[in-house]
């Protein structure tokens, strides 16, 4: 939630600086950070009431504040309080992953948890991970007037994500002014009078000194497994997470675990599903499997980069044919009025038109994914989602003309041909 408030700021930031765009003039003043986190903090704590214990308190739960550790497979010690319960769920979730870079620890550094901690603005920083927590806050830092540099490993950045969406994003960052060095290898940091330096290879080969005032390690995260005791008790687990079958349960009877602590999709959205689905098969006999096929994952970077099921390359590495359908934003009615034309809808199907998976590029593509998983999640054909109604004008649209190319495609098939002469003659 705190990266989001400042996603809203940066993004509101950066309208400011765009307003002539759109016809209207006037000298933007400088954005002032110790505000921005201040209504960053407001923000988190409205939300925050959601998950306070005085209201879980309230609704009869027994909320235990400390760190846990299993004596037995039925037994936890927390603090003074031992607790035994015939059925335990373990959802600790995930902490940062932190590389193993020389000097890094010495020098100090943020991550996404600390990092809102800052109060002031710091004069420049460097960004260690190109995923979407990398991209995400290299942007909004960036338009909050921090001059960023963003260090990636992989030849490019969002390296899980369907390559031009994420060259859309890397032409977008390069637009508001972050530096990027895409196939870098950070090889040490050294602390320096005017903050650190990071000092990495370049793609090319060569090596190269950079001084900035912060750091921002955004390397992934791994799940949080340590000081529990499972392997006291049984629970089979490793570097991936505590490993659970398709029902969520553990190698231990009457354990189960949920969310990122098992190692699968590290989104709030997939825990909570895991989370509902824990307590039907812990608690009732109607018991359910994970399936997590058409799970959504939303980098939200602007323009947002939306993705639903296989990307068009995982989908061609699987067996059988596909199809795919695109449309770019830059013909919308909504997106030309909005002067937002960058972006495509991507539509990825069986070579008979069964959904497979989505990829969406533009503003506000987390809200425009929807319909596309629902299509991914029931296997529907590509043409219901050409035969949903869209208001108008609404980027939504771009997912309709993406479908409606595959009733044009029918339409020149040999059965589709057949058809139009049936209609020219009237049978």
């Amino acid at each position: 939630m705190p990266s989001k408030a400042l996603v809203a700021s940066a993004h509101a930031a950066q309208l400011r600086r765009d307003a002539g765009r759109l016809g209207i003039l006037g000298k933007a003043r400088p954005v002032d950070l110790a505000e921005v986190m201040q209504s960053m903090r407001a923000a988190r704590e409205q939300v925050a009431r959601h998950d306070d214990p005085a209201r879980f308190r309230a609704l009869g739960v027994d909320v235990v504040s400390g760190a846990a550790e299993f004596l037995t497979s039925r037994t936890i010690q927390v603090g003074d309080r031992t607790l035994t319960a015939p059925r335990i769920v373990i959802a600790t979730g995930s902490v940062p992953a932190i590389p193993d870079i020389p000097g890094l620890d010495t020098a100090g550094y943020h991550t996404h948890r600390t990092i809102f901690d800052l109060e002031q603005a710091p004069a420049s920083l460097a960004v260690i991970g190109g995923g979407p927590v990398g991209v995400e806050l290299a942007q909004v830092f960036q338009r909050l007037g921090v001059p960023v540099v963003l260090f990636e490993l992989r030849p490019e950045i969002l390296s899980g994500e369907d390559p031009e969406a994420a060259a859309v994003l890397r032409q977008a960052l390069a637009a508001d002014g972050v530096t990027l060095h895409t196939g870098a290898t950070v090889l040490r940091v050294e602390s320096a009078v005017a903050g650190r330096t990071v000092v990495f290879r370049t793609g090319a080969g060569s090596e190269q000194r950079l001084v900035v005032e912060a750091i921002l390690v955004a390397a992934g995260r791994r799940p949080n497994l340590g000081g529990m005791g499972l392997d006291r008790i049984g629970v089979r687990a490793g570097a991936e997470g505590v490993e659970v079958s398709p029902r969520l349960a553990t190698s231990v009877r009457g354990i189960w675990a949920a969310g990122d602590v098992t190692g699968g999709m590290q989104f709030t959205h997939v825990a909570d599903a895991q989370a509902r689905l824990v307590v039907r098969n812990a608690l009732t006999p109607f018991r359910a499997r994970w399936e997590g096929r058409a799970v959504p994952r939303v980098t939200y970077a602007d323009p947002e980069l939306a993705q639903v099921g296989p990307t068009e390359a995982e989908a061609e590495r699987s067996p059988g044919s596909i199809r795919v359908w695109r449309y770019d934003f830059s013909g919308l009615d909504r997106a030309i009025v909005d002067r937002r034309p960058e972006g495509f809808v991507k539509l990825v199907t069986t070579r008979r038109g069964r959904m497979l998976g989505a990829t969406i590029v533009g503003a506000g593509a987390g809200n425009l994914i929807a319909p596309a998983v629902l299509a991914v999640q029931r296997g529907l054909h590509v043409g219901a989602l050409a035969g949903f109604i869209y208001p108008y004008p609404t980027m939504g649209e771009g997912i309709l003309r993406a479908a409606t190319m595959s009733r044009r495609a029918a339409l020149h098939s040999p059965g589709g041909r057949l058809l139009r002469w049936i209609v020219r003659l009237g049978l």
